[in-house]
């Protein structure tokens, strides 16, 4: 693509300037996964290079990485070997989330627990979305198997119209973040365009991408032209089908509704040319947005929720926002919006844009902003797989935005793909996920980092999780 550069490559160039890099050194990781070596046997691949299984493989795991893929009868499991049944189920890549959020890793316990969410239900690489200097750490602890969970992105310190009005901080900024060994940018609302214009020059030149938010100021196709490498939310693509500037400008996610008569959906052609020219990706969050604009009430979803006992019920300050919050908010939004049914025209517009967008070849990457109102770490996923196959997407269109494409939009060769010399970072299923998508949140188990948890480790955890979330904020 034109303008994505690779985080993997700007990890290296920071290395040649004397930078800390993207995550711990490979002698690191050997030296950590050391004598661990474990053998899917007998189970059916999905590959993930294509639209395949490959029935009847052994899978041979050691110092995480796959080391030997092939036909059960002709690979030889390894004395030293934990040997894993497949028989009957399907084993895959773990898949990103690709707009997550990770709490103060001071609240150390919670922190632990949100880690563990999102593995426990097969995402295995986090891209967060608003970090800080602690979040550093906590990257190469996972990294170097001192904790359980996914291999992280690390975010600076978004950069908004709040808190950044002169080109000249934003430049300070984003170098700042550069020479600290975060991983990329987010950009937020009411940025000027002078200010954003600053932090993509400077972006550019440091090596690191930014992401996230198109403020109403700047507008999309302006963020596209200067390089962002993800548009997150669908954000402003609506707004771009909008000919008032005037309009545009004030809108916020509230307000769409009562301007879905002003969209001329003629030019929903031209946005999507240009997010293909621009070479960048988008993160839908789809079922956030059909929640903030779905008219239902919190109670509504409280009541299908099940996941939400993994959570804290009541807000930790500094730490994390809880359910109930989460329920007043949603019943805020709901009364914001003129009627019940006023959200429906701007969620099929958003489903048809994702739709669109993917078929013209744009990158549609996995994310859901979890936690956020009514997603759980990890179990969002499941919930966001669902509605893009409401959007149009086949079940292997799906999982590949959660697996190739991102490994491709991040320009890595070592995941996404169940292949020799990859990482070890994989769900086994109960069924195929290819033939009902939601056979995904149905695991046997994971595997991150070549690190095995089983379904029993799994629910263990899962439980001493939902006793930590009520004793925190019951």
């Amino acid at each position: 693509m034109k303008t994505q550069k690779s985080i993997w490559a700007a990890a290296a160039l920071a290395a040649v300037a004397g930078l800390p890099q993207f995550a711990v050194s490979q002698e690191t990781v050997a030296a950590g996964a050391s004598g661990l070596s474990h053998a899917f046997v007998d189970v059916n691949v999905l590959p993930m290079d294509s639209e395949r299984v490959l029935p009847g493989q052994t899978v041979i795991i050691t110092d995480g990485r796959i080391e030997r893929l092939g036909g059960t009868a002709e690979v030889d499991v390894p004395d030293r070997a934990t040997v894993i049944d497949g028989r009957g189920r399907y084993l895959m890549p773990g898949v990103a989330e690709m707009h997550g959020h990770y709490p103060n890793p001071e609240a150390r316990e919670f922190t632990e627990a949100v880690m563990y969410l999102y593995v426990a239900n097969g995402v295995t690489l986090v891209r967060g979305m608003q970090g800080g200097a602690s979040h550093l750490p906590l990257r190469d602890a996972i990294e170097a198997r001192e904790i359980v969970g996914p291999r992280l992105l690390v975010c600076a310190p978004a950069i908004s119209g709040n808190n950044v009005t002169r080109p000249e901080d934003a430049r300070r900024l984003v170098r700042e973040a550069a020479a600290a060994g975060f991983d990329h940018i987010k950009v937020f609302e009411g940025l000027t365009p002078e200010v954003f214009s600053a932090i993509a020059e400077t972006a550019a030149e440091v090596g690191l991408t930014f992401s996230g938010h198109v403020s109403n100021l700047v507008g999309l196709y302006s963020a596209l032209e200067q390089g962002q490498s993800t548009i997150d939310h669908l954000d402003n693509y609506i707004e771009a089908m909008i000919d008032d500037p005037e309009v545009v400008a004030e809108l916020g996610l509230l307000e769409l509704p009562s301007v879905m008569s002003q969209v001329d959906e003629a030019k929903l052609g031209d946005v999507i040319a240009a997010t293909v020219e621009a070479g960048a990706g988008v993160v839908p969050t789809e079922v956030l947005w059909e929640t903030f604009l779905g008219g239902r009430s919190g109670a509504d979803y409280l009541a299908e929720m099940s996941e939400t006992r993994y959570w804290v019920r009541e807000s930790i300050p500094g730490v994390a926002s809880g359910v109930n919050r989460w329920a007043q908010q949603t019943d805020g939004r709901s009364a914001a919006l003129p009627s019940r049914d006023a959200g429906r025209p701007v969620i099929e517009l958003r489903r048809r844009l994702i739709k669109e967008l993917h078929d013209a070849g744009v990158p549609v990457l996995l994310g859901t902003d979890s936690p956020q109102v009514f997603s759980v770490p990890g179990f969002s996923i499941h919930r966001e797989m669902q509605v893009m196959v409401e959007s149009g997407l086949t079940p292997y269109q799906v999982l590949h935005a959660g697996t190739v494409a991102v490994a491709d939009f991040l320009g890595a060769e070592d995941f996404g793909q169940v292949a020799e010399g990859h990482r070890a970072d994989l769900v086994l299923l109960n069924a195929n996920p290819l033939e009902d998508i939601g056979h995904f949140a149905d695991s046997a188990g994971v595997m991150v980092n070549g690190v095995w948890l089983s379904r029993s480790d799994i629910d263990e955890r899962l439980a001493v999780i939902e006793a930590l979330m009520e004793e925190l904020g019951g």
